[in-house]
């Protein structure tokens, strides 16, 4: 079944916003209308709609700092958005564009301009986000296209790839929907400790399964997987029924039949950093960031393991 693409109407013009609404709702899409900017957060944060249309003057927070917040928040991060404004001064635009919309219209519009530009948006936003159904973030094209952007660019980062040890254990023992509460919460535990540390310009995406990617400043990158690592361990215990909590370990029959102690969920880090090299694609830093995750993998507990070897 195709999921119906969502909008969300920011605007304080009721009339406005219904009308957009419903031509919209007719061309297919499923429309959510809200008239302040602070309502339009708590929206986006909740349904993750596929594009905002954002009026640019809104009571409370303004559409500007709207927009800022909405591109800072990486569950939000990817969102399409279309600036609509009735003030067609260039600076308006401009500020617009910087704080993070993907394009403009101004007030008064034509009704069927604005509609092939929400399909262009939205047909670019299919192309980019490729987001994980589960957790909401960015999946394997968004992560490479960000990637070989800063490669392209020039641009200094650091890569952290983020696996769960012990996850089919997990899995088996209490079901696939217990198994995706695990990586709800390790994507959520990922999310905060990038907040905690980090910059509106960093990124968390989903690879799939339980393997997450961070991309961050290097001079930052041990922190966050320190970060990461500390909220993990402290989040896992209450992943497990109160019997298993207490004895530390849940027990599985293997197919030999020979019964096996299995320990709460960890998480291993690898982490590549142009720090000590560079890199000529996306493949290139996530081979590094793999093995340094394999390495992460050989040592007990939740840990992380970083890439020290310089080029020639």
């Amino acid at each position: 079944m195709v999921k119906t693409e969502s909008i969300l109407i920011v605007d304080d013009e009721k009339d406005i916003a219904r009308l957009i609404a419903t031509r919209l709702q007719a061309e297919g899409f499923h429309c959510i209308e809200v008239g302040r900017g602070d309502d339009a957060l708590d929206v986006a944060l909740q349904d993750r709609p596929d594009l905002v249309i954002l009026d640019l003057m809104l009571p409370g927070i303004d559409g500007i700092e709207v927009c800022r917040q909405l591109r800072k928040d990486p569950r939000t991060s990817s969102v399409g958005i279309i600036m609509v404004t009735a003030r067609s001064l260039a600076k308006d635009r401009i500020a617009g564009l910087e704080a993070g919309a993907d394009d403009y219209i101004d007030k008064p519009f034509h009704m069927n301009e604005l509609v092939a530009r929400v399909h262009t948006s939205l047909r670019r936003g299919r192309q980019l986000r490729a987001t994980s159904p589960l957790t909401g973030l960015p999946g394997n094209f968004e992560i490479e296209t960000r990637l070989d952007a800063k490669i392209m660019d020039g641009e200094e980062f650091a890569l952290l790839h983020v696996d769960i040890d012990g996850f089919k254990a997990y899995n088996d023992h209490y079901g696939f929907l217990r198994g995706d509460r695990a990586i709800v919460l390790t994507a959520r535990v990922v999310l905060h400790a990038v907040q905690d540390i980090g910059s509106s310009q960093w990124f968390v995406g989903h690879i799939g399964g339980d393997d997450f990617v961070v991309v961050c400043g290097p001079d930052r990158a041990e922190a966050v997987a320190t970060r990461i690592v500390e909220r993990f361990d402290s989040s896992a215990p209450a992943l497990y029924d109160p019997e298993d909590r207490q004895q530390g370990y849940i027990e599985r029959v293997d197919r030999t039949g020979t019964v096996r102690h299995h320990p709460f969920l960890t998480v291993s880090i690898g982490i590549a950093s142009t720090h000590v090299r560079s890199f000529v694609s996306s493949a290139e830093a996530a081979e590094v960031a793999v093995e340094m995750k394999r390495l992460a993998k050989a040592a007990k507990g939740s840990t992380w393991r970083i890439d020290r070897r310089r080029m020639a």
